[in-house]
């Protein structure tokens, strides 16, 4: 029983901060530490519950009265792509994204920076530097990977790799039922290409080929717009209160 005890994750809940989503709310988050020989299970575990990961915390909603962060994953084998979708797979053909270990290089940071200014001044990591970012990249007792996205080179049918400046970025987890977008970024001056977008479809397909069932989108949160975009990838599994339900349209 100590043992038990002892091995168990502790669990801990955050002050209320303003609501990142919805103007006038507040937020708290439950979270774990992430650490030594069970995170990966715990991960797996927590992901399933509705739990996101950030280096080595897992976290999720825990306000008091509103229930609008919703976990999405979308149900690999069923998806297809829409005819908008089809014209961003058109767009971004010349495109390879390489699975790397977790290294982060001056390359992706000099991408992570113009993107969080161009996109997010005002949000909770527009101040983050180099250190941070290494952190972010680094800090994981999960199997994680850095997918790189470039345009295919002469040497991308031998090596997997594509070639030329660095387009987008995605942090990704492999979990045992599918893969985990932890946070992506892009080339904001590409706006034609919907890399966003690509990088969603992208990941779809990996899963698909890895035999894994759900592509892990993370929160939902209706009345936000800038959370709108996930109810796009139909059809998905939202986490409610009486578990994981299918949702067509």
């Amino acid at each position: 029983m100590t043992s038990e005890a002892r091995n168990a994750p502790q669990f801990y809940l955050t002050s209320p901060a303003p609501c990142p989503y919805l103007p006038g709310r507040e937020e708290r988050k439950v979270f774990t530490h992430l650490i030594g020989r069970r995170a990966v299970a715990l991960n797996d575990a927590l992901t399933e519950s509705g739990f996101r990961r950030s280096q080595t915390i897992a976290y999720r909603p825990a306000c008091e009265t509103c229930r609008a962060c919703v976990s999405v994953r979308v149900v690999v084998d069923d998806f297809r792509p829409t005819r908008n979708m089809r014209r961003v797979l058109d767009a971004n053909a010349d495109l390879v994204g390489a699975p790397l270990a977790t290294r982060p290089t001056s390359e992706q940071y000099s991408l992570f920076r113009t993107y969080l200014d161009s996109r997010h001044s005002e949000g909770g990591m527009a101040d983050m530097n180099v250190l941070d970012y290494t952190m972010m990249i680094e800090d994981s007792h999960v199997e994680t990977r850095v997918i790189e996205y470039r345009r295919r080179g002469p040497d991308t049918a031998i090596n997997g790799r594509g070639a030329g400046p660095l387009h987008a970025v995605c942090l990704t987890d492999v979990l045992t039922d599918g893969l985990s977008m932890v946070y992506s970024f892009y080339d904001h001056e590409q706006g034609a290409r919907s890399l966003g977008t690509f990088m969603i479809l992208d990941h779809i397909e990996r899963a698909r080929r890895l035999g894994l069932p759900y592509l892990y989108l993370g929160y939902w949160v209706e009345g936000s717009r800038k959370m709108a975009y996930k109810a796009r990838y139909l059809p998905q599994q939202r986490l409610v209160a009486g578990g994981w339900t299918r949702v067509e349209k």
